[in-house]
């Protein structure tokens, strides 16, 4: 019996063109669901963020005049002074640093962008929020946690809902300075306006909102287990890898390297450089295991913001 054409090809190392048109018709299919799951979980984080934001606002920081630092803090400064609706200022005051967004990030930030800040506008025009202290610490500890979370999950969406770190990438690169800096200088001017404007010790729980909200962005940027990147250069390498994956339970990435210089001087050869990334709980003891085999080791830390694949989570040692 002649053996087919696909009998053939399959011999030969070969696929038919029917059975390459369904692998590339299947993994069409999977980088589009990626896509589609992707971009829904994104609109959901924006949505929430905008509810979470709103209801900030609502709940809290309007009713007793109180303000935020960012763009989002000189529009509710402005809506003070001069009686123009917050949320035609919200849209306004955001349209530049959506434009520079545009030309820093891309369009797929634009367009969240653009939905955040509507979405925010809407929310704050439409649904009404209840009232829920008149305690002034209370007001700007839970307002600038649910306006901070509301920015931070917009974030996570790949958008924004306040285009401050836009204005900041923008003029960081412009002057040279860093982005941190342009933020802090633009409060310091925003909460200078509001003693100025409103009082002194409003300003004063202005502050304390925006501190609230900053530190309720980092805690959703960041997460809950907040990551740590250790590389480690020692002759005991072999031995520190062991006790990282073994006592800890860690994955650990090997690096080849070349000696350079140290504290004696010169010094050549190649060496084995390990880097794991564990949680902040895990530095004090990781730094004590490093301690029993190699006090000489150099270490050293950085923070990391977000991980993505590998072994991130703790193997279950048995």
């Amino acid at each position: 019996m002649s053996a087919t054409k696909n009998d053939i090809n399959q011999k030969s190392g070969h696929q038919s063109p029917h059975g390459h048109s369904r692998h590339q018709k299947a993994k069409a299919f999977l980088i589009l669901k990626v896509l589609v799951r992707r971009e829904a979980i994104h609109a959901f984080m924006i949505i929430l963020g905008v509810f979470s934001a709103a209801f900030g606002l609502k709940s809290f920081l309007l009713p007793n005049n109180f303000i935020d630092g960012g763009i989002t803090g000189i529009s509710l400064l402005t809506s003070e002074v001069t009686g123009i609706d917050l949320p035609i200022l919200i849209v306004l005051l955001n349209i530049p640093f959506v434009i520079m967004g545009y030309a820093q990030i891309g369009k797929n930030f634009v367009v969240k962008t653009s939905m955040g800040i509507i979405g925010l506008a809407l929310c704050i025009a439409i649904v009404n929020f209840p009232i829920l202290t008149t305690d002034r610490l209370l007001i700007s500890v839970f307002g600038g946690f649910f306006l901070g979370a509301g920015i931070g999950l917009a974030m996570r969406g790949g958008g924004v809902i306040d285009g401050t770190e836009v204005m900041a990438i923008y003029f960081s690169k412009k002057t040279g300075l860093t982005i941190g800096d342009i933020i802090l200088i633009v409060n310091i001017i925003i909460f200078s306006f509001a003693a100025w404007l409103l009082s002194f010790e409003t300003a004063l729980y202005s502050i304390l909102t925006y501190l609230s909200a900053s530190k309720t962005v980092d805690f959703i940027i960041e997460g809950i287990e907040e990551y740590t990147g250790v590389t480690i250069i020692s002759a005991k390498n072999e031995e520190l890898r062991i006790m990282i994956t073994e006592k800890l339970g860690r994955g650990v990435t090997v690096y080849k390297g070349t000696r350079g210089y140290g504290k004696t001087g010169e010094k050549k050869g190649e060496i084995d450089i390990l880097y794991s990334v564990i949680t902040r709980l895990e530095v004090a003891r990781l730094n004590t295991e490093i301690e029993k085999i190699d006090p000489a080791a150099f270490v050293i830390m950085n923070r990391v913001k977000d991980t993505k694949g590998g072994m991130i989570k703790k193997r279950v040692l048995h």
